[in-house]
């Protein structure tokens, strides 16, 4: 496949890569408003099991990030994800039409597969232009458009269910997908270097696997990854039960839900200007030190009973600000020492930290009973496994602003 001949300037590039990570943050976050109203719709009796819409995407977006990766060392990156996002474009019209639960949750199944398949390039892409600081900060700022789509989707979804039935909200994310992929074809260029291709081999994946395993920077950081994906898809999957069962509100959930998502895109902002000074490490672990306090005084408020819309709000956007800044380093950290088998690093942690991450985030999710106790007792165990992880992998030398930086 004939690949452009001009490559994008650096902004163009920043809000591809930008509206490439969006068709997950929609495919979830535009779900949430929806999720009675698919419930009724196809029959689903238990109200905790509306949450498997949001899981099984999840689950199809981590399998599939255990082959793209691979594939894209052998082959490049374009041509998967031109059809990565044909896949998410086709399986968001199955959803569309799905007649019962079970063929739904299929289709978002397919789905999640084919916008992992875009993710996960999305990293090895940067990684192939950029390492380091200079990475950190080109993700930061990818992050910063990004966001507006988890402010925006829960908005969008609202809207579309207000005005038509919601599975017009899969054919909206069918015609973004489209879109994508018209812009990745015509302005994207291959950026794999030929020399870069490594042939499939048994032998050859026993050794890239055995390179990323074998480095405790790597493995450590998806760790911590992992328990704060843990703690988002938590997060996610209760959401809208606790603006509808607890504080009686289901028609704030698109406004709530902005406020909270809006501190993620300022703290990615705010990551992109001082990474270069600061480091990934001190940012990262600061922010990830905070961020685990606030999930332990939200536990504490929420036992207390002095639980109210207004501290939710608040106390998960400081959390929510707190998981871009340590995430989005933390991710950098992750690919740093494996960058010459970024596909592979990137697929095996991103797998990982995801299937990992909808199993404990669905645990909790379906814990829920009318209160947010479970909740934030889980995010707030997620945080000290995440802060254990990274001790290991630092050797106990946390918060510097640079540990052999390249």
């Amino acid at each position: 496949m004939a690949s452009p001949t001009t490559a994008p300037g650096r902004t163009e590039f920043i809000v591809i890569v930008a509206g490439i990570m969006m068709t997950v943050a929609f495919a979830i976050d535009s779900m949430l408003p929806a999720l009675p109203a698919i419930a009724h719709s196809l029959g689903v009796t238990i109200p905790n099991h509306q949450q498997f819409v949001i899981t099984a995407f999840m689950i199809g977006f981590g399998v599939s990030q255990f082959f793209v990766g691979t594939l894209s060392d052998r082959y490049g990156r374009r041509g998967l994800m031109l059809g990565s996002l044909i896949a998410y474009t086709l399986f968001s019209i199955a959803a569309a039409i799905a007649p019962t639960f079970e063929l739904l949750l299929l289709a978002r199944f397919a789905q999640g597969a084919g916008a992992a398949g875009a993710r996960v390039l999305v990293v090895s892409i940067v990684r192939d232009k950029f390492e380091g600081r200079a990475m950190a900060q080109v993700m930061s700022l990818a992050q910063v458009v990004f966001m507006a789509a988890p402010i925006l989707a829960p908005t969008m979804g609202t809207l579309i269910i207000a005005i038509a039935p919601w599975r017009w909200i899969f054919i909206v994310l069918a015609v973004v997908g489209a879109l994508l992929w018209a812009w990745v074809f015509l302005r994207l260029p291959e950026t794999q270097h030929p020399e870069d291709r490594v042939p499939i081999t048994r032998a050859q994946i026993i050794e890239s696997f055995g390179i990323v395993l074998s480095d405790r920077q790597s493995v450590g950081y998806t760790i911590a990854l992992t328990f704060m994906t843990c703690s988002i898809f938590g997060f996610l999957t209760s959401v809208q039960q606790i603006f509808d069962q607890i504080f009686h509100r289901p028609a704030f959930l698109a406004v709530g839900f902005a406020i909270m998502a809006s501190t993620m895109a300022i703290a990615s902002l705010v990551n992109a200007r001082i990474v270069m000074r600061w480091g990934m490490r001190r940012i990262g672990h600061c922010a990830l030190l905070a961020f685990t306090t606030f999930a332990t005084l939200h536990v504490l408020v929420a036992v207390s009973g002095y639980e109210t819309l207004t501290s939710f709000i608040v106390m998960q956007a400081l959390m929510m600000g707190c998981f871009s800044l340590a995430v989005g380093n933390f991710g950098a950290l992750a690919m740093e020492e494996v960058g010459h088998v970024a596909g592979t690093a990137s697929s095996l942690q991103g797998s990982f930290s995801t299937i990992a991450g909808a199993l404990g985030g669905s645990i909790v999710g379906q814990m829920f009973n009318g209160s947010t106790t479970p909740l934030y007792a889980g995010i707030t165990i997620f945080g000290l496994g995440a802060l254990i992880a990274v001790f290991v992998a630092e050797r106990g030398k946390m918060f510097a602003s640079h540990v052999a930086q390249k």
